[in-house]
């Protein structure tokens, strides 16, 4: 074989690694009894262990300087050439941390998991300090070893696990535009809608089952393959599996049905990415998703702009009605449109409107940041936060459960996350547009229940590019614009303000 063909060997193995990794968090996520952190914390870190070591290792270091040395890269196609590329970022990434590093860390984020599962309900920061703490000194220690090998900064070496190439200039510039627009933004859009009707909250109770029904029936609509996925319960709802076995959870509340749909939604945003990836590169590099400013363009796309909009909850009115036996002006299209779109002031990130949702965003950035620097101590994080979210949203958590510990991301180890939420939705806003104008089939498909033409723009602009191009190259290519905030303040308009 060819070094380039031993190379792509190599990573076909990692990837088979990081799909039984998926697998069982997924598990641990779900059904797993308490009893088993511990053991499931080793498995983990093992696996995690075994497959930086194969990337990281001097052979496969030898195969990516034989695979490029003296033209060896000149016989390849361009996915293969791509694919070559990704290969020499991910092993950039593991060569610069020492595989007991990498186990220290997986051990530590799956501890810190379990103690953040006790101490967010009891709205006890404090329980959770020392774990975290923990997770942070490790973190800041593989920031430092790949801030030398790239040659950027501590908070950039983290962001590039989850945005290649990510830039904190870029983010600041978008992020401080936002934060200037936003509080102004959200006082027009709470007096436009202080105008119209107040919505009417449907009346529960929604009983788990059919609301898991009625989730069911509306992810396939959107069209989820069943055969290649599921749909579970969880504490905090995500993503995850493995390729060809998409597992996303949700949780439900039986007094609003809102929030756990939506959710669903959401996450098969997700899933349908991550099951239109090219399949001729499957557990290879190049055949990844994007980073996740696509990936939550891709869930936000679903959730926010198509699945909020007159023409699908006109769609959805009657199956909702059918599935809780609803009716009255509660259940009627205008009035759940009011209820989907409602704009609200409210402490929860992940049940926030998306006008008042970017605040949410910005204030986690700039936190995160904050700490990887050493310029925030985590004792003092609590009191950042409720500070924060006052001057962005002028609202206080009452508690650390509605502050700082309502996400998993910082205790299970996501640091450099959270911006991708707020990139992905101005992503969003512009692919949608921009099916939208590429195929006049789309909004009357929405409105009878029919994704197919929705979806097949996705899978032809940016699921089956999978990490061929990077983010801002695919953006432009599939929109004709660069990332730009302006699309997303011009949705907002339209939609808040109209």
């Amino acid at each position: 074989m060819s070094a380039y063909q031993k190379l792509e060997a190599h990573f076909r193995r990692a990837a088979h690694l990081d799909d039984a990794v998926g697998m069982l968090h997924w598990d641990m996520s779900t059904m797993m009894p308490a009893g088993g952190a511990t053991a499931r914390a080793e498995q983990m870190a093992t696996l995690r262990g075994i497959r930086h070591h194969l990337i990281a290792s001097p052979e496969t270091a030898e195969l990516l300087a034989a695979a490029t040395d003296n033209g060896a890269s000149s016989g390849l196609d361009d996915w293969q050439r791509a694919n070559l590329a990704e290969m020499r970022r991910d092993h950039t990434h593991a060569a610069a941390v020492e595989d007991d590093l990498i186990e220290a860390l997986s051990k530590a984020c799956s501890a810190c998991e379990m103690v953040w599962r006790e101490a967010r309900p009891e709205s006890d920061f404090a329980k959770v300090l020392p774990s975290l703490r923990t997770v942070l000194d490790l973190y800041r220690q593989v920031a430092a070893a790949k801030a030398e090998a790239f040659g950027c900064s501590l908070y950039e070496a983290l962001l590039d696990q989850w945005e290649p190439g990510g830039k904190t200039a870029t983010i600041d510039a978008i992020f401080d535009d936002l934060a200037d627009f936003l509080p102004p933004f959200i006082d027009q859009a709470l007096a436009a809608q202080a105008k119209r009707p107040a919505p009417i909250v449907p009346q529960g109770p929604f009983p788990a089952e059919q609301q898991k029904a009625l989730a069911t029936k509306l992810m396939g609509v959107l069209g989820f393959e069943f055969e290649r996925g599921r749909l579970d319960v969880s504490f905090h709802p995500f993503c995850g599996g493995a390729t060809d076995d998409v597992r996303i959870t949700t949780r439900w509340d039986e007094a609003d049905f809102v929030e756990g749909l939506m959710a669903v939604l959401h996450e098969t945003g997700h899933a349908l990415y991550e099951l239109g990836l090219p399949g001729d590169w499957r557990h290879q590099p190049v055949g990844k998703a994007r980073g996740m400013t696509l990936h939550e363009s891709q869930s936000l796309l679903m959730e926010m702009q198509a699945c909020r909009t007159h023409e699908f909850l006109s769609f959805a009115a009657p199956l909702i009605r059918e599935a809780f036996g609803g009716s009255g002006p509660a259940f009627e299209t205008e009035n759940l449109y009011r209820h989907y779109t409602h704009v609200d002031r409210s402490f929860i990130r992940t049940e926030a409107d998306e006008v008042t949702y970017p605040t949410h965003v910005i204030l986690r950035y700039r936190l995160e940041r904050s700490m990887i620097a050493g310029e925030l101590d985590l004792a003092d994080l609590p009191e950042a936060f409720n500070d924060g979210l006052e001057a962005l949203l002028g609202i206080r958590p009452p508690d650390d459960r509605q502050g700082c510990l309502q996400d998993i991301h910082w205790y299970a180890g996501a640091w450099g996350y959270f911006p991708t939420y707020t990139l992905g939705a101005i992503a969003a806003a512009q692919f949608f547009g921009a099916a939208k104008r590429d195929d006049p089939a789309i909004v009357p498909g929405i409105a009878t229940g029919d994704f197919a033409p929705l979806v097949g723009w996705l899978r032809a602009h940016v699921h089956g590019h999978g990490s061929k191009l990077p983010t801002d190259g695919l953006v432009e290519k599939a929109t004709g614009l660069p990332l730009d905030p302006a699309v997303f303040k011009a949705h907002l308009a339209a939609r808040y303000l109209d």
